[in-house]
């Protein structure tokens, strides 16, 4: 929340959507990360909606990849830590933001394990309204394919992108037979439960194909007057809104 009002950016609504997922990928048993940013062994995340870039970056910084003066670079000119996620900064894999391309570049990723006889994971954290778009669907044809059972999508199904509603923009449903008829294996979960998200992402790493994971989430969750609410998709909060926002999340 901070990160946004310093730089007068935008897309916090679709950061706070995700918050609760990140929070279990990088501090929970579910996903390896091990030593350090490099470490070979460690499972990739990839944030495909990369316009959520300061949730990321905050989950990062709590990781202790950075310092609190890096990180309020944000936005600035020059700074790595760029309005769309960047892999100059420590611990993004990939940079993205161009909705559609971190799904392909995972599964080149995921093969890639296997072909080396490696054992990490593959974890991309996707928007709904991204699966409008043919390279994601074509990627998880290659992922079946190939049975790239070290890859896993994590969907954040809010049901709202840039303009309005995934609904009534281009409907997804019936999104999780649509997946399980591309040959993957489905699982749905709340994404705002960390505990129903965490037995969620260790089952999808038991699975002999790919997994996705379709999360029920709120766009602006954890403040009241962002929730669900469209315009905080590029919206920045003025100090007083700030201010009103930060006291919401304390008190929870």
């Amino acid at each position: 929340m901070r990160l946004v009002h310093f730089a007068k950016a935008s897309h916090i609504g679709s950061a706070l959507s995700i918050a609760d997922l990140l929070a279990v990928l990088y501090f929970s048993e579910s996903v390896a990360l091990l030593s350090s940013p490099k470490d070979p062994l460690r499972d990739r995340i990839l944030l495909s909606k990369g316009h959520a870039c300061t949730a990321l970056y905050s989950a990062l910084y709590l990781k202790g990849f950075y310092g609190f003066e890096e990180l309020f670079t944000y936005g600035k000119d020059y700074s790595v830590f760029m309005n769309h996620a960047s892999h100059y900064v420590p611990g993004v894999e990939f940079s993205t933001g161009a909705l559609g391309h971190a799904l392909p570049v995972a599964c080149g990723k995921a093969l890639a394990c296997k072909l080396k006889g490696e054992n990490w994971h593959t974890f991309v954290i996707m928007s709904d309204g991204e699966l409008q778009e043919g390279s994601n669907w074509e990627a998880m044809l290659f992922a079946s394919q190939f049975r790239l059972d070290n890859l896993t999508i994590c969907i954040d199904y809010n049901n709202m992108q840039s303009l309005g509603s995934v609904d009534n923009t281009i409907s997804l449903q019936p999104l999780a037979a649509k997946l399980e008829s591309f040959g993957w294996k489905v699982f749905e979960a709340d994404g705002h439960n960390h505990e129903c998200m965490n037995c969620a992402l260790l089952e999808s790493k038991s699975q002999n194909i790919p997994s996705a994971i379709i999360l029920k989430t709120v766009k602006g969750k954890g403040v009241s007057f962002m929730e669900s609410s469209i315009d905080w998709h590029y919206q920045s909060p003025s100090d007083h809104e700030l201010e009103m926002a930060l006291n919401e999340l304390k008190a929870k």
